[in-house]
């Protein structure tokens, strides 16, 4: 009878795995505005009474300080406009009382950003605005009814709040008769407890004279952002909130696997970027009105900290943001290869035919990847001795012809005492909690799953350490890493991610985190092979470049390594909107993604496959892979012609790569 309960385990989870592997885009599993609580209180509110108190109002050095109110609730909030030459910063926070401070991020911004911070060139106040410049940039702060407003060269650039849409949830007391939605929230049978009650907030902004806005990756969607909300438009607000979707659908608005919150507006002579630092779910909305372009944002919790990049050149702007999150990093030589992928390539000679199919076929490549199938039952750096038995040789093999492979590790650790990576990090109590203190255990491609809380830097540095050969047994030097999954993916949770109320490092809830979760699980398995590649004995004086592809992203993450769009399917669609999700992650800081060639799911013909490869040869991650599910399509199964066509699309990259390199430089 005791086996029982471990039968039903088991069978649930394959049927969790099953369910995931199969099944395409279903929309009821994922939420919407109206199922958001937070989303419905605010989207469309405009009258919202806020007003700044002129007698706080102090300017000292690059930093303006007052009082924001507001008259419905009564309640008061810090208000600072901060200047880094063409950047303007705007950070609205609640004042120090009982309630626990508001979460705000770390690691993201550039350590030298202080060091930017300009001293406002003239400063005037009356009675009704205060007026900053330094050099082409002019800030107006309206008093009586809050707004502010950046214009460039005299000329006005975006307004903040000139709808009244500003609201900033304010923290209070549960009691009696208060709404539902503020202290729990259930949707498809979880239930969110929201500890903190309704924290959220909404700020519009208007770019005067703009026709078209773009950015707030990840979407599958047009370069040129569609309206999603005024006369006549009925649509869902653009959403970023990281999510683990499979065979995604196309010219959508729905929020995919990573979130950039850089949105830029453009018109003749003036580009303009807006930055919000908050990693919080949030929905945006876009509005074509008679002056411009208005945008309507609304976020969970957490801050309102906003950059404003003033340009005014399209390349000014890229490179004011770079100045506040980080240059994109430098990568090796072979990471702008092709790369050959598959879920999964089955063992050690499957391995070998395919490398030596290259040779064969006269197609350059340079990276052989491993999907989850070469593990020892999804256990992470580890291997299935049955399949490959003799790893380090076939390494070695591969690397003999100039070549690299890599494996994947996913954030979901086996919960199994008896697997080091389990025991120590379980032990030393690294993996999220609940908020009764004990892990968090989730399903995903191992089962039970203990989730590492790589927010907390101690963890962060421990597994820093687990890379080099002599933790990741079966590891050479010419092993690389990718992360998928890190959303993070949790197949039994709600919207097939982790539970919003569960607690990381501080007693931070999830909420204030989310999206910035697999922007720090990439961060510290980067730093591992930095780790790694400090070893002299493996590398040499000069040491070794990191190289691990994620999944999921965040603003900063172009300091860490590469991306690619997630799980897209063989479709003509598919491959047509990759290149506007590839252009928006270039214009928001992001230039180092691909997306599957050939698409994940699916089984593409020769011409769509052919097709796909001439255009991803200019992708600037060029990888091919496929589902485990799909039909072997290595580019030589598909006759002479198609063979030959593929090749020279192959050696077309080949040809580019001083190029590509050089303006990585």
């Amino acid at each position: 009878m005791q086996r029982l309960p471990a039968l039903f385990l088991l069978l649930l989870s394959a049927v969790v795995v099953s369910l995931h592997q199969c099944t395409a885009f279903k929309e009821a599993d994922f939420k919407k505005c109206a199922s958001s609580g937070f989303c419905t209180r605010n989207r469309g509110v405009k009258g919202t009474q806020y007003s700044v108190d002129p007698g706080t109002v102090k300017v000292e050095g690059a930093d303006l300080s007052a009082t924001l109110t507001s008259k419905a609730a009564s309640q008061s909030f810090n208000l600072t406009v901060r200047a880094y030459g063409p950047t303007v910063r705007i950070i609205v926070d609640e004042h120090a009382s009982e309630h626990p401070p508001r979460y705000q991020i770390p690691d993201v911004l550039m350590s030298t950003l202080q060091q930017q911070t300009t001293k406002w060139a003239s400063s005037q106040a009356t009675a009704h605005t205060w007026t900053g410049s330094i050099g082409d940039v002019t800030v107006k702060l309206t008093f009586a009814s809050f707004k502010l407003e950046v214009l460039v060269g005299g000329k006005s650039a975006v307004v903040l709040n000139s709808r009244s849409m500003f609201n900033f949830e304010h923290p209070r007391k549960k009691q009696e008769g208060d709404p539902a939605d503020w202290w729990e929230e259930t949707f498809n049978g979880h239930q969110d407890s929201k500890p903190a009650g309704p924290e959220a907030i909404s700020i519009d902004m208007t770019f005067s004279g703009s026709q078209h806005v773009y950015g707030i990756p990840e979407r599958a969607t047009n370069l040129a952002l569609k309206p999603t909300a005024g006369s006549g438009v009925v649509s869902e607000p653009y959403r970023l909130y990281n999510l683990d979707v499979f065979e995604y659908e196309h010219s959508s608005p729905f929020g995919l696997y990573g979130a950039i919150p850089v949105l830029l507006s453009h018109k003749q002579g003036l580009t303009v970027g807006a930055f919000w630092l908050n990693a919080a779910e949030m929905y945006v909305d876009v509005e074509s009105v008679r002056d411009g372009q208005a945008v309507q944002w609304i976020t969970e919790s957490g801050i309102l900290d906003l950059f404003i990049m003033t340009g005014p050149s399209p390349k000014d702007v890229t490179s004011q943001y770079a100045a506040v999150t980080g240059t994109t990093a430098m990568p090796q030589l072979f990471a702008l290869g092709y790369h050959q992928c598959r879920w999964n390539y089955k063992d050690e000679a499957d391995a070998y035919a395919v490398d030596a199919g290259f040779d064969e076929h006269q197609i350059p490549y340079d990276v052989l990847w491993l999907d989850i199938e070469h593990t020892d039952g999804k256990r992470y750096l580890t291997w299935d001795s049955r399949l490959f038995p003799n790893p380090i040789a076939m390494q070695e093999d591969i690397a003999s012809r100039g070549r690299k492979m890599v494996t994947i590790v996913d954030p979901h650790v086996k919960r199994d005492s008896a697997y080091y990576i389990y025991k120590e990090a379980s032990d030393n109590k690294y993996f999220v909690r609940k908020s009764d203190g004990t892990e968090f255990d989730g399903w995903c491609w191992p089962g039970a799953s203990s989730y590492l809380d790589v927010t907390n830097p101690e963890v962060r540095s421990w597994w820093a350490t687990q890379f080099t050969p002599d933790k990741y047994k079966g590891s050479t030097k010419h092993l690389y890493i990718w992360n998928d999954m890190n959303e993070p993916s949790v197949f039994n949770g709600p919207e097939i991610t982790m539970q919003k109320d569960v607690l990381h490092y501080g007693d931070v809830e999830h909420r204030d985190i989310h999206n910035i979760f697999g922007y720090y699980y990439h961060l510290a398995t980067a730093e591992a092979l930095i780790h790694r590649g400090q070893e002299k004995e493996l590398y040499g004086e000069h040491g070794d470049r990191p190289f691990v592809l994620s999944r999921a992203f965040f603003a900063g993450t172009q300091r860490v390594g590469p991306i690619w769009t997630g799980d897209n399917a063989a479709q003509w669609s598919h491959l047509a909107v990759s290149v506007p999700m590839l252009l928006t992650l270039g214009l928001t800081g992001l230039p180092f993604s691909g997306a599957d060639v050939g698409g994940f799911f699916g089984n593409p013909d020769a011409e769509l496959l052919t097709r796909w490869y001439q255009l991803g040869m200019y992708y600037p991650f060029f990888r091919g892979h496929a589902h485990l599910e799909t039909q072997r399509r290595e580019p030589w199964l598909f006759g002479e012609d198609t063979t030959r066509r593929i090749r020279e699309a192959i050696r077309g990259r080949y040809a580019l790569l001083p190029y590509i390199y050089t303006l990585f430089r």
